[in-house]
């Protein structure tokens, strides 16, 4: 009875550790929850969406100030993950890379033959994104460091020639949001200057102007102005900000306020 007690409490204990596991990272279908997750990501936690855009070129974008990587398919962004890169004396190099080739059991030559699952390589002298350890800093010898999910999924996403582009400086982190989603918000009544007239310009590629010192969206197609209504914008923070419209319900959808 005693044995029987004890492996119950030991498989409930590795359920445990699997479910702790499997909540570093998502898997979602959408692009709003797609931001909405990169947007709360802790160290060590991913998401990935790659139905979103099922086919075309990959590029791996990987920001050294937010310790973040984002990777793009088609020009489509399919996937988010913390990443920890490298510590004083081992900076990561910055610039454009391609991927020059890739191992699942890769073991490094200069570091006491320590594991580099699903490596691949991006410089001759060591430089590799693999999975790897991630304490919310950088703190690898100069490879960039991935969930080991994350790590799989994106090996099997890329192939040897990938573009990888790496930026930013990790001794100066940002931890500005970038990933915020454009929704209604809870203001109700139309604002002075709003307006919304798509028969200005009934076809053409469609732009919108986000003015963070006018607080004020603004929509062209056509190079013709077709809408404007008042943004709530963070008026403390000059980052660059990528943003994802989400769908609005449709007592929304004129004489919005986005925020």
């Amino acid at each position: 009875m005693a044995r029987v007690a004890f492996t119950l409490a030991a498989l409930a204990y590795g359920a445990l550790l699997a479910g702790a596991v499997l909540a570093q990272g998502a898997k979602v279908s959408s692009p709003v929850e797609l931001a909405r997750r990169a947007d709360a990501l802790k160290p060590g936690q991913w998401v990935w969406a790659p139905r979103i855009a099922p086919a075309g070129p990959v590029l791996v974008y990987v920001d050294l100030s937010r310790q973040v990587a984002t990777i793009y398919r088609n020009g489509v962004r399919i996937g988010v993950s913390t990443v920890s890169t490298g510590k004083p004396g081992h900076a990561t190099p910055t610039g454009v890379f391609t991927i020059l080739e890739k191992n699942v059991e890769h073991h490094s030559n200069a570091y006491n033959n320590a594991s580099m699952p699903y490596q691949q390589r991006l410089t001759w002298d060591g430089v590799a994104l693999h999975a790897g350890g991630l304490p919310g800093y950088p703190e690898s010898h100069g490879c960039v460091h991935l969930p080991y999910a994350f790590a799989r999924e994106l090996f099997d996403a890329t192939r040897r020639g990938t573009t990888v582009v790496v930026t930013g400086d990790a001794s100066h982190a940002v931890t500005t949001d970038s990933a915020d989603v454009l929704a209604p918000s809870t203001l109700v009544g139309e604002q002075t200057g709003e307006f919304w007239a798509p028969e200005r310009a009934a076809s053409g590629p469609v732009t919108i102007v986000i003015s963070r010192s006018d607080q004020a969206v603004v929509v062209l197609r056509n190079g013709v102005e077709i809408g404007r209504a008042r943004a709530i914008l963070p008026a403390d923070s000059d980052a660059t900000h990528v943003l994802t419209l989400g769908r609005m319900p449709p007592a929304h959808r004129h004489g919005s306020t986005l925020a």
